[in-house]
């Protein structure tokens, strides 16, 4: 069963696992699960995706439940209406410790792989984000020590692989992220969908979601513990966890900003 955070008659928040495809994807080798076709067994409902997260990217995700929903969404999309927030841990240290990230990115869609360009040319697209820094750690491998950061991101642009390519141009690849240049060996890629706003189309109310791995589901004031099979956050952030209470893998910290509907 899937994580729900919020589930009405017009859109449904889930969090989706790591490894799981926010929709099929036809370039996909074998049978990948995705979300949409898991949500609409488990809801018995229609689902149409709205935005998406990398293959590898686990987190807060939203989905509309019939068409007019999906348009509304879509505009709120093409307006950048939607505020994404991610926890990453990356290599090496930011400076200065919280800033403002801009380039100019190409993604290279027959190798799946985006880039930082110099100048704008044909397929070039501006990605703005902001960043800080929460904690910084050293992360033992094999015969070395090596230091980290986690960082909270806020993104103001939704490109391919947009928070990978930037940090790793200013070589600090995500932890776990081989194709972006990270050196050291992990399981998977340290990069979470912490929280997802808008205003809500329909109600015209704030709406805030949040997952955080931390141990407890809280709705409003009440609080009910979560199984630790649920979410399957990376085995990196057990090793992170010892250090970051808000790595801590084994369960999760869903809270609302303002909490309507039941889950």
């Amino acid at each position: 069963m899937l994580p729900i955070l919020y589930n009405e008659k017009n859109y449904v928040i889930a969090v989706k696992p790591r490894g799981v495809l926010s929709q099929s994807a036809s370039e996909a080798t074998g049978k990948v699960p995705d979300m949409v076709e898991m949500l609409s067994e488990q809801l018995h409902s229609e689902i149409f995706p709205v935005h998406r997260l990398d293959r590898e990217t686990a987190g807060v995700i939203v989905y509309a439940k019939n068409k007019r929903a999906a348009a509304a969404f879509s505009t709120l999309v093409a307006q950048n209406a939607l505020d994404k927030r991610y926890l990453a841990a990356v290599m090496g240290t930011p400076e200065p410790p919280a800033g403002e990230m801009r380039d100019l990115l190409y993604h290279d869609a027959r190798k799946n792989k985006s880039y930082v360009v110099s100048r704008k040319r044909a397929g070039v697209k501006q990605a703005i984000l902001d960043y800080e820094t929460l904690e910084n750690a050293e992360y033992k491998a094999e015969n070395e020590s090596v230091p980290i950061s986690v960082v909270r991101v806020h993104l103001h642009t939704g490109r391919t692989h947009q928070i990978r390519v930037q940090f790793s141009a200013r070589k600090m690849p995500l932890l776990g992220d081989t194709r972006y240049g990270c050196r050291i060996k992990v399981p998977e890629l340290c990069l979470f969908a912490e929280s997802l706003a808008f205003r809500d189309p329909f109600s015209g109310e704030e709406r805030c979601f949040s997952a955080k791995p931390d141990g407890f589901l809280s709705l409003d004031k009440s609080v009910v513990a979560v199984s630790a099979s649920i979410l399957r956050i990376s085995s990196v952030f057990v090793i992170l966890s010892r250090r970051f209470s808000f790595f801590n893998p084994l369960n999760c910290l869903y809270s609302f900003a303002d909490f309507s509907a039941h889950v």
